[in-house]
């Protein structure tokens, strides 16, 4: 798809970043932009990727499945202590897999399996901006990703070992391969295709299913895209996508029928048509309202477009894409039975390039309105940051600290020469690049991601240890291993948490027969292990005679108990 030779869409002057000379530095200011966004993105991405335990619930189960990939090899049957365990596709677990292998001995195991969500950010952003210079040129292939990484919603998600980030990959990807189409159809099957099969593995139906239907709807919407090229598209896509289809499913299937139908037909079509109980039910109008502050501030930079150009965008090819791409998703993850935040996250992607094709047509009161609101909003946040930080080292505000030890108690603060001067360094480069990038519209989004990264680079120099302090089970499990007799034939669990059953699994190597899928193991284990509320009263009753009970730090809803049988 030739950029110039599409009709309708004209896009605004470039502005400058920088302040340049004249337009015979284009260039060197297009590379000067393209460093930039990668620095800041770099930043943004491994800032918060190792130091801290694996978290529930989400990063504990997926380590667990991670976990049995190193210590068997066996990539087929995703297994989460000892018990199979189908719920996704192994494409992320196989990843952080190989990621712990090659830096486990200089990281922490679950730190270097984090590495992989890094990994595939970094696939996410690269491919966002090849999908915004395909749409709208190499002057905007920066902004785009910029846009992404300012996203509130993505923030903390991104960062996490989840395989949602795979997904996310898989979808930047395929959508790379939609809006490179009429221009160079084979490659763009190929990308689309790779992108689906990707998603598919690691999440099984979602994109396939959102890429297929967009790739189908675009000739029958648009007129554009009702030309011979598209069809090549198609056909690149269905031979690109066939192994990733083919290859792990076959042979799940051949290990083991009933795991293959619990996987298909349970985990997708299941969840999506709410014909099980698993997963949160999703209710009427969630991701409308979820949308409003997780896609800030893509989401009003694209509203703001809509509502100025009106019809003219269902005419312009290269908002047309994306705007499809972002219903097509929306209504889809709106009609499932299953609903989380976490699950916004593709649409993301097409916000952020109708963002990047808005952001030179926004007026400029409503920029510098955006511009000005971001460098209040985040230069409090550093201030309350910084206030924290010294609270926590030194009980001044006394108040303030306070209230953190009561959050966390039993947190012991210890100073770092560098996270102080890697903070302080944090902030002068943020104050310094709000204080000199040049005026333009450009400068809000700049500006926003800029203030976003150095909030959670404080957040994670300051704060993380004490975050980690009581999200951790670290502490718990040993505390529960040390009241473990010496000698026992198993342990039985109730109510126990997928998470917690992983964690058990890593920090103390229990796994546990949990009573929900056995009855007999409570007859058969000694050991038993009970998880429930703190206001609950005593789980078990004779001949269980309670040897240990204990919680996280701070934690004042999960309780665990630990109950022995009396020999004899």
């Amino acid at each position: 798809m030739a950029r110039t030779s599409l009709p309708g869409f004209r896009m605004a002057p470039t502005p400058r970043l920088f302040s340049a000379p004249d337009d015979r530095a284009d260039e060197a200011r297009n590379r000067l932009h393209a460093l930039f966004t990668v620095l800041l993105c770099g930043t943004w991405v491994f800032t918060g990727l190792v130091a801290h335990d694996p978290w529930k619930p989400d990063e504990a189960y997926t380590f667990g499945l991670v976990l049995h990939i190193l210590q068997t090899g066996d990539w087929i049957v995703p297994t989460l202590a000892g018990e199979p365990f189908m719920e996704k596709p192994p494409i992320f677990f196989i990843t952080a897999a190989a990621f712990a292998g090659v830096f486990g001995s200089l990281l922490e195991l679950h730190d270097a399996a984090r590495l992989a969500a890094g990994f595939y950010l970094c696939v996410v952003l690269f491919f966002v901006g090849l999908s915004a210079r395909e749409l709208y040129g190499r002057e905007h292939a920066w902004v785009a990703p910029l846009a992404l990484i300012g996203c509130v919603g993505l923030l903390i998600r991104a960062h996490q070992m989840i395989t949602d980030t795979a997904l996310l990959a898989g979808f930047a990807i395929g959508l790379y391969g939609l809006c490179l189409g009429l221009r160079r159809p084979a490659w763009a099957g190929i990308a689309l295709g790779t992108g689906a099969g990707l998603g598919f593995m690691a999440k099984g139906l979602l994109a396939p299913a959102v890429l297929g239907l967009c790739a189908l709807l675009l000739p029958v919407l648009f007129r554009t895209w009702r030309h011979r090229a598209h069809a090549w598209t198609l056909l690149a896509a269905c031979a690109a996508i066939l192994p990733w289809l083919i290859v792990w499913p076959w042979a799940l299937r051949n290990r083991s029928l009933e795991l293959f139908n619990e996987w298909f037909w349970v985990n997708n079509f299941g969840r999506f048509l709410g014909l099980n109980d698993l997963g949160p039910e999703s209710a009427p109008g969630e991701y409308f309202v979820m949308m409003l502050w997780y896609a800030w501030p893509a989401l009003p930079l694209a509203g703001w477009m809509l509502w100025q150009r009106g019809r003219e965008v269902l005419r312009t090819p290269q908002l047309q894409l994306p705007m499809l791409v972002f219903v097509v998703t929306f209504a889809t993850l709106s009609i499932s039975a299953d609903a989380r935040e976490l699950y916004a996250m593709p649409m993301l992607l097409p916000l952020s390039l109708l963002a990047a094709a808005s952001i030179d047509g926004l007026r400029r009161s409503a920029a510098n309105f955006l511009d000005w609101f971001g460098i209040m909003t985040f230069g409090l946040l550093a201030f309350v940051l910084w206030t924290g930080y010294v609270a926590l080292l030194t009980g001044w505000p006394e108040q303030l600290a306070r209230q953190l030890a009561e959050v966390h108690p039993g947190f012991d603060a210890r100073f770092d020469p560098w996270s102080l001067v890697a903070g302080m360094a944090a902030t002068l480069v943020w104050i310094g690049l709000v204080w000199r990038v040049g005026r333009s519209n450009r400068r809000a989004i700049v500006n926003w991601a800029a203030g976003l990264t150095l909030f959670w680079a404080l957040t994670n120099l300051f704060f993380l240890a004490y975050i980690d302090h009581g999200k951790s089970y670290r502490g718990m499990i040993a505390e529960l291993n040390v009241h473990l007799p010496q000698q026992y034939r198993c342990v039985a669990s109730q109510t126990l948490g997928e998470s917690q059953r992983a964690l058990l699994d890593y920090f103390a190597g229990l796994k546990t027969r949990s009573v929900e899928r056995s009855r007999a193991a409570a007859e058969e284990c000694d050991v038993y292990l009970w998880q429930g509320w703190a206001w609950d009263d005593e789980a078990l009753s004779a001949p269980w005679v309670k040897v240990w009970e204990g919680a996280r730090p701070g934690d004042r809803k999960e309780l665990y108990r630990l109950y022995q049988r009396p020999a004899g």
